[in-house]
C-alpha cells in the first residue's frame, strides 16, 4: 500500500469578493456532515485557501485526490508559493496508514493549522469503531492548536422526531470527543447551501472562487 503526498501548486490570478464567507468559530475539532453532492469539499478547500493566505499550512487527506479543476477556482487568489502549502495525502487502502502519516506530517512541517479528511468513511451505515478510534489517535496526536475539520456523509432522521435535514452518524462520540458539529444541506433554491453550526444557519452559494454568504 502507498501513501500520495503531493504539493498542489496553481497559476496565480488575484480575485476579490466581498461577500466570501469565512469561519467563525473558536472550535478546533469540527465533524462536517453533509449531503450528497452539496460540496463539501469545497467547504474544504475553502477554509484551506483562508489558512494558506494567511500563512498557515494545510494537510489533506482523502480517498482522492481533490479535484483539480477546482485548484485554479479556489485558489486563485494565493500565489504559487503560498499555494505550495497545501499538501495532499491520498488513502490507499488504509485509514490507519494515513492517519500515521498526517500525523507525522502534522508534527514535522511547520506551521500546521489546518488538518482536512475529506470522505475518509464510507458513504452510508455505521462508522466502524475502529475508525472512530483512529480519529481520536489524530486529535490527540496532534498539537490543540491545528483545527481539524472532517467530513462525511450525513444521515437522516427516520424517525421524524429531530428538526433538521441531515444529522452527523456516530454524532455522540464526536460531540463526546470534543467535536463541533456542522451540517451542510441543500437550500429552497438549487444553487443555496444552508451550513448549520450550533443550531445557527448561514445560507450559502458556491462560486469559483468559494463560498459567498447570501443575505
Amino acid at each position: 500500500m502507498l501513501l500520495l503526498i503531493t504539493k498542489i501548486v496553481i497559476h496565480y490570478r488575484h480575485v476579490t469578493s466581498n461577500m466570501r464567507w469565512s469561519i467563525d468559530t473558536g472550535s478546533h475539532r469540527i465533524h462536517l456532515a453533509v449531503e450528497g453532492s452539496v460540496g463539501g469539499t469545497t467547504v474544504g478547500l475553502h477554509l484551506s485557501a483562508d489558512v494558506i493566505e494567511n500563512g498557515g499550512r494545510v494537510l489533506w487527506v482523502g480517498m482522492d485526490m481533490p479535484n483539480p479543476d477546482r485548484f485554479p477556482q479556489l485558489f486563485s487568489h494565493l500565489s504559487p508559493v503560498s499555494s505550495s502549502r497545501f499538501h495532499a495525502m491520498m488513502i490507499a487502502g488504509a485509514l490507519d496508514k494515513a492517519i500515521e502519516a498526517v500525523i507525522s506530517a502534522a508534527n514535522t512541517l511547520p506551521s500546521v493549522e489546518l488538518i482536512v479528511l475529506d470522505e475518509w468513511c464510507e458513504s452510508s451505515g455505521k462508522i466502524p469503531k475502529n475508525q472512530l478510534e483512529l480519529i481520536s489517535k489524530l486529535g490527540n496526536s496532534v498539537d490543540r492548536n491545528i483545527r481539524l475539520l472532517l467530513i462525511s456523509k450525513g444521515t437522516v432522521d427516520a424517525s421524524g422526531n429531530r428538526t433538521g435535514d441531515i444529522f452527523a452518524r456516530a454524532e455522540s462520540f464526536f460531540v463526546n470527543d470534543g467535536y463541533e458539529i456542522w451540517t451542510l444541506s441543500r437550500g429552497a433554491a438549487s444553487y443555496i447551501r444552508k451550513l448549520t453550526i450550533n443550531g445557527e444557519v448561514t445560507r450559502l452559494k458556491i462560486e469559483e472562487n468559494g463560498l459567498q454568504l447570501l443575505g
